[in-house]
C-alpha cells in the first residue's frame, strides 16, 4: 500500500467552505481522477484519507495537510496533476509526495497567519501589537458548545508583528477584499495547544489590551503550518522529511585502501 501526502488551498470564496464540504468535494475529485483509493473494511467501506488540522471556516489558507492510502503505486506529480484537475479553482492542490517517514500531524505544531484589517491605519496596528507582546497573559471568551470559555491567548503567540503590504501574501489577499483606504497587515505566528487559540481569538485579544476594532471582519489566511523551530521561530515544511528521505544516498567515496593498486599490480 503506498500513501500520499499532499498540500493544498482554500482561497478566495472558497475559504468560506466547511472542512465538511471540502471532504464531499476531495472524494468526487478521486472518483473523477478514477485514482485507485484503498478503502476501509466493514458495511459501509469508504476511502482512506487522513485531514490534519484544517483551518476554520472563513479563513484563507496556503497549507492545508491530508494523506491517501492507495492499493496501487502512483507518480506523485501525476496524481497532484489529475487531482488538481478535478477541484474547483480555490481548492488546489499544490504540493505531493510519497510518505516516507511517519508523524505528519505530530510535525503539525504551529502556523503562520496573515490578518488584514481593513480601515485600520497601521500605525494604530503597530501600538495594538506592542501591547498585546508586553501583556503577560490576554485572557479573551469563546463561546462552545458547552458554554463560554475564558483562556490566555498570549502564551500561544510566538510572533506577532505589523508588516508593509508587500509580497506574495498581500498580493494573494488582496483580491478576496478589495477596496481604498488604510489597510494594516499582521503576521502571526501560533503555536497548536489545547485549548486551540486562533486568529479570531488574537484579534480578541488585541481589543481588549489596546480596543483595536477593525470595521470590517479581518481576512485571514493560513500562510504555512508545520514544525516550530524554537532557535530560528519559524515554522518548517512538513513535507521536507518526505523528500529528504526519497533522495538517493550519495555514492561512498573510495578510501585510501581502495585507491591504493595492490601489491605487485602492472608487474611480470
Amino acid at each position: 500500500m503506498q500513501r500520499i501526502r499532499l498540500r493544498y488551498t482554500k482561497r478566495g470564496r472558497l475559504r468560506f467552505t466547511s472542512h465538511r464540504d471540502f471532504q464531499r468535494a476531495f472524494e468526487r475529485a478521486l472518483r473523477r481522477a478514477e485514482v485507485p483509493m484503498a478503502y476501509s473494511a466493514g458495511f459501509t467501506p469508504h476511502p482512506k484519507v487522513s485531514y490534519a488540522n484544517a483551518a476554520p471556516t472563513g479563513t484563507g489558507s496556503e497549507a492545508e495537510f491530508l494523506e491517501i492510502a492507495l492499493v496501487e503505486v502512483c507518480d506523485p506529480d501525476k496524481l497532484r496533476e489529475l487531482l488538481d484537475e478535478s477541484l474547483p479553482a480555490g481548492l488546489d492542490i499544490i504540493d505531493a509526495v510519497e510518505a516516507r517517514t511517519s508523524g505528519l500531524a505530530d510535525r503539525l505544531t504551529a502556523s503562520v497567519w496573515e490578518l488584514r484589517l481593513d480601515g485600520v491605519e497601521p500605525r494604530t496596528a503597530e501600538e495594538a501589537v506592542a501591547a498585546f507582546l508586553a501583556a503577560e497573559s490576554v485572557e479573551v471568551e469563546r463561546r462552545t458548545k458547552n458554554g463560554l470559555r475564558t483562556f490566555d491567548a498570549r502564551g500561544a503567540v510566538a510572533g506577532l508583528e505589523a508588516v508593509p503590504e508587500t509580497g506574495t501574501e498581500g498580493a494573494r489577499s488582496r483580491p478576496d477584499r478589495p477596496g481604498d483606504g488604510p489597510c494594516a497587515i499582521l503576521r502571526l505566528v501560533v503555536r497548536h495547544v489545547t485549548p486551540a487559540v486562533r486568529p479570531d481569538d488574537v484579534l480578541s485579544g488585541l481589543r481588549a489590551v489596546a480596543d483595536l476594532a477593525p470595521p470590517v471582519p479581518a481576512a485571514v489566511t493560513r500562510l504555512a503550518q508545520g514544525l516550530f523551530d524554537e532557535e530560528s521561530g519559524t515554522v518548517t515544511d512538513p513535507l521536507a522529511p518526505d523528500r529528504e528521505a526519497a533522495r538517493p544516498a550519495p555514492p561512498k567515496a573510495a578510501g585510501p585502501a581502495a585507491a591504493k593498486a595492490p601489491e605487485g599490480a602492472g608487474t611480470a
